[in-house]
């Protein structure tokens, strides 16, 4: 049995959207067609592939079955085109970049402006999301490039060293930490509101392993998943957070933030960059990776220290 590939389309953005209206927003079709597409396919195939349900559409098991083949057999469709277009030169095509939320807010802009001028006519796509979900998308090839902040086990992943990334501790200018001239002893954190990260991102898990392996277990933390929305809450006087000193220069340098050393703790850990081992990397990943890797036109950010 030889599968419709444009019904099988067709079913695959049903699954991928969760709804007809909107995989037929997707695929600029009627939801009638959609609708008529899918029961084809379905008869085609010889079994009931989605289940509709009050609150959208699910596949069924042998539906997301198929729906797994169908992710790969579309994500080989985009890289011959993309490859093709590359081929006849820089002029057009997508590069999609993933990056977990540290290094698309901090550490990307600089490569993203000389990418841009280098190849004004490449599309650019960013996704900020958290460790966990940038290796997925990175696996299911929903994008093109993946960097991201902590480790990193999934199948079919390679993870490569890219940077080190300095953490430190951040407190408001008024926190009684603020006023120490040594390094602070750890055992004082035990009592301190440490706010952390979501699970899944990166930064949590680093820190976490960083200050367990010193025996330091805070016993009230809170969790907010934005490093931004951390450093306000942190400057208006809620708590400590240890995070990247790239994510803070700005805030130490107004004022309005203060770092802080911890006795005897050095938190550093190593930024990645994700590869799909056999995996086409078209040429506008290649070159993007290229300059990931340049340390020459692109020095590591200098960081802030407490001396």
């Amino acid at each position: 049995m030889s599968l419709n590939l444009h019904l099988f389309r067709m079913f695959a953005a049903v699954v991928r959207t969760g709804s007809f209206s909107r995989a037929a927003e997707a695929l600029n079709i009627s939801q009638p067609a959609i609708s008529k597409g899918v029961r084809d396919f379905e008869l085609q195939v010889g079994c009931r592939l989605l289940n509709r349900t009050p609150k959208g559409v699910v596949p069924t098991d042998e539906g997301l079955a198929l729906s797994r083949h169908a992710e790969a057999l579309f994500a080989v469709e985009r890289a011959a085109e993309d490859e093709l277009s590359a081929l006849r030169g820089l002029h057009n095509g997508s590069l999609r970049i993933g990056a977990s939320t540290t290094i698309a807010t901090y550490m990307l802009a600089r490569y993203l402006g000389a990418f841009h001028r280098a190849h004004p006519d490449v599309d650019l796509f960013l996704v900020s999301a958290n460790t966990r979900d940038i290796a997925e998308q990175m696996a299911n090839q929903d994008i093109d490039i993946g960097l991201v902040e902590g480790p990193v086990e999934v199948r079919g992943l390679t993870a490569v060293p890219w940077q080190t990334d300095v953490m430190a501790l951040i407190v408001a200018p008024d926190h009684p930490f603020a006023c120490d001239t040594q390094p602070i002893d750890p055992k004082r954190l035990q009592d301190e509101i440490m706010i952390v990260r979501e699970p899944g991102s990166g930064t949590r898990e680093v820190v976490a392993q960083a200050l367990a392996a010193h025996g330091i277990e805070p016993t009230r933390t809170l969790e907010i998943g934005s490093t931004e929305a951390i450093k306000q809450v942190v400057a208006a006087g809620v708590g400590v957070s240890i995070v990247s000193e790239a994510a803070v220069a700005d805030q130490v340098e107004q004022g309005r933030l203060k770092l802080i050393q911890i006795q005897d703790v050095t938190i550093a850990r190593s930024l990645w960059r994700l590869t799909s081992p056999g995996r086409v990397v078209m040429p506008a990943a290649r070159i993007f990776e290229k300059m990931l890797s340049d340390r020459k036109a692109f020095p590591s950010e200098p960081v802030l220290t407490i001396i």
